[in-house]
């Protein structure tokens, strides 16, 4: 049975393309949120083994949905961070916050999915 994942994106492109990506790799995609407040809502209630964050939302970063999902404990889901914004300090933040991973844009497919199976394995 394929890992559940929340894909956190505000950008309808990069959500598909990272649904059609995961699905073919046999990952079962139960979310799709392009806000930070949806994104914690169906985090807390789906509670996904993954999740892909995009670090820049309408109404919240990344950095900070990473704080209020690494705060509750109810919340063990791996977190991927994606976004074009590849300053070192910003992926040191997300990395020091918890996130498995940080993937800049633009990517492939292929590295996004190497990039999953690494953190999920």
């Amino acid at each position: 049975m394929g890992k559940n994942v929340l894909i956190v994106d505000d950008s309808m492109y990069m959500c598909t393309m990272i649904n059609e990506a995961l699905s073919a790799a046999g990952y079962n995609v139960v979310g799709l949120a392009n806000t930070g407040e949806a994104a914690i809502d169906m985090a807390l209630d789906l509670k996904p083994d993954l999740i892909t964050l995009d670090n820049i939302l309408p109404d919240m970063i990344g950095t900070d949905i990473l704080k209020v999902l690494k705060q509750d404990e109810k919340i063990a889901s791996k977190v991927i961070m994606i976004s074009a914004v590849g300053q070192g300090s910003v992926i040191q933040e997300g990395m020091s916050l918890g996130a498995s991973d940080y993937i800049v844009k633009p990517f492939t497919s292929d590295s996004l999915i190497e990039a999953i199976n690494k953190v999920m394995s």
